[in-house]
């Protein structure tokens, strides 16, 4: 069996372009430039099978990215999907707020740390997903996990959660408290994808602050990892007058720059590398951009919605 990976959306948070901003990025997106393709906000659906999906993250585009997907068009009866479970990587709005989508009483699994379960238990407009037919199922850090079909079956896809530097969501942010910026934990994990015999097929880090030691010794060599994509420079969107926040404020470690995760890669060998989580400031977006022409030079595809690999 061959694992079906299909890019359901490549934008980070707002999508791009992102619906109130005017920056000349997203002018060109919206003027359906060819080389500004537009991008819904990230996820990515796994199958080991071609017929039984597994969404990593809910975006708020989903029922938008499944329309644009065949294989996640239901096809047998009245009522039916081929999206069997959710995995969630954290608790960003860009991350679950498409679960609400999923609401018709459909039997799914949804998986996420006891962190981020414990956010759509403390908040109950997630109880609109029927927990009759909806189980949800703690990831444990680095526990090694065979993802089921929600009548029980077992899959071959084997996840192992383990945490990356990262940040609480925002809305969870509390207001007079020092937020970690970079903090190891429940809060931002990501995810390494075996199949049925343990081999690791592909890492996907949509989140991830900066390239630890642990980290870069865990992707050396790895066949192919999606990773955060969401600036180009820390400080673009304060330069771009768009926003007040950096990247690392957000918990984004950037592309470029000595620190960035161009540079990062350099030395561990990874066979396929792809950024994902792409934000509307981003460059890298534009095909004619110098910026493209640079992490492409580096070895690196920028993904967009659409965007199929089979491993």
């Amino acid at each position: 069996k061959s694992m079906r990976i299909k890019v359901l959306g490549a934008a980070a948070g707002g999508g791009y372009p992102q619906w109130n901003c005017n920056h000349p990025n997203s002018r060109r997106a919206r003027s359906s430039d060819p080389a500004a393709q537009q991008r819904t906000q990230s996820s990515i659906a796994v199958s080991v099978d071609g017929d039984h999906w597994f969404l990593f993250n809910a975006s708020p585009d989903l029922r938008q990215q499944i329309n644009e997907n065949d294989v996640l068009h239901p096809r047998e009866g009245l009522r039916h999907s081929p999206i069997q479970g959710v995995v969630l990587t954290n608790a960003d709005v860009d991350h679950i707020a498409g679960l609400l989508n999923l609401r018709e009483s459909q039997p799914l699994r949804l998986y996420g740390t006891n962190k981020v379960l414990d956010v759509l238990q403390g908040n109950s407009v997630f109880n609109v997903l029927n927990p009759k037919f909806v189980e949800r199922i703690p990831l444990s850090l680095d526990v090694p996990l065979q993802l089921q079909l929600p009548n029980g079956v077992a899959t071959g896809l084997v996840v192992v959660p383990f945490a990356v530097p990262g940040k609480i969501a925002l809305w969870l942010e509390e207001k007079n408290k020092d937020v970690a910026l970079a903090a190891v934990g429940e809060d931002t994990i990501a995810l390494e994808i075996r199949n049925a015999n343990q081999e690791i097929q592909f890492f996907y880090i949509p989140g991830c602050a900066e390239m630890t030691d642990d980290l870069a010794d865990r992707l050396r060599g790895a066949p192919l990892v999606f990773f955060d994509g969401t600036l180009w420079r820390d400080d673009e969107m304060i330069r771009d007058d768009v926003g007040v926040k950096t990247g690392k404020r957000m918990g984004h470690m950037s592309m470029s720059g000595d620190d960035g995760s161009i540079a990062a890669f350099d030395s561990l060998r990874v066979k396929r590398k792809v950024f994902i989580h792409i934000n509307t400031t981003n460059p890298v977006l534009l095909e004619d951009s110098d910026q493209r022409k640079f992490s492409t030079k580096a070895g690196w595809e920028v993904s967009y919605d659409g965007m199929e690999i089979n491993l």
